[in-house]
């Protein structure tokens, strides 16, 4: 299968890091970026839309129709953050893009980017976990044709891109020994984009991905 995708949170390192592969894999044919900010780049696959108030799809809902993929990179920290103003962008805005997008294309794959620990009882100690699961759970019930849940740990960046967090550059140089001390935790950005478009085009065996899933379906 070809890719047509939406990809949303090109803005963040992960998406921006999705959205690197996307351009030069032969698996995905077109991109579409949804965001609230331009993203600032030209390329024969790339389109975009950009949309202040995501929350409010109505005015752009038929400009996304036709794509058969989203990579929902779209997310936030939890640091500093209550429960409820963390469940307002992991939550409710996620879900409210995926159920737009559901509905338009009922054939999509949408491919959500969760975490490392994510709370599938909903019933933890841990607030972000709880809501990652809930979003996941509630993912999962929508009439796509598939959702995956990924859920990295460590990322390893991806070298160039403009939006790699500032702290990276302080840990990174840890990476081959994470790599070997603690595998089911640590993977590359690009190898989590890249088992993204792979699963996307060619099916994975769970739906819920943790990081030695993700290496997998990266090969």
């Amino acid at each position: 299968m070809k890719i047509k995708a939406i990809i949303t949170g090109v803005t963040g390192m992960v998406g921006e890091g999705v959205l690197h592969e996307c351009l030069q894999n032969d698996l995905v044919e077109q991109v579409l970026i949804l965001g609230r900010r331009p993203y600032g780049m030209t390329h024969p696959k790339l389109k975009e839309i950009v949309h202040s108030d995501l929350y409010d799809l109505s005015a752009v809902e038929e400009q996304l129709k036709g794509y058969n993929t989203c990579f929902f990179c779209l997310g936030t920290t939890s640091v500093g953050k209550s429960e409820e103003e963390f469940t307002k962008v992991t939550y409710t805005l996620t879900m409210h893009v995926a159920t737009t997008l559901s509905r338009q294309n009922p054939d999509m794959t949408f491919c959500y980017i969760s975490g490392s620990g994510t709370d599938s009882s909903e019933k933890g100690r841990v607030m972000w976990a709880r809501v990652k699961g809930k979003t996941e759970n509630d993912l999962m019930k929508l009439p796509f044709k598939q959702v995956y849940n990924f859920r990295p740990g460590y990322m390893q960046p991806t070298k160039g891109l403009k939006n790699t967090l500032p702290y990276y550059k302080y840990v990174s140089w840890l990476y081959p020994f994470l790599r070997l001390v603690m595998p089911g935790f640590v993977t590359t950005l690009r190898e989590l984009a890249l088992a993204m478009i792979h699963a996307a085009a060619q099916g994975y065996s769970k739906s819920v991905l943790e990081v030695r899933d993700i290496v997998a379906r990266a090969k």
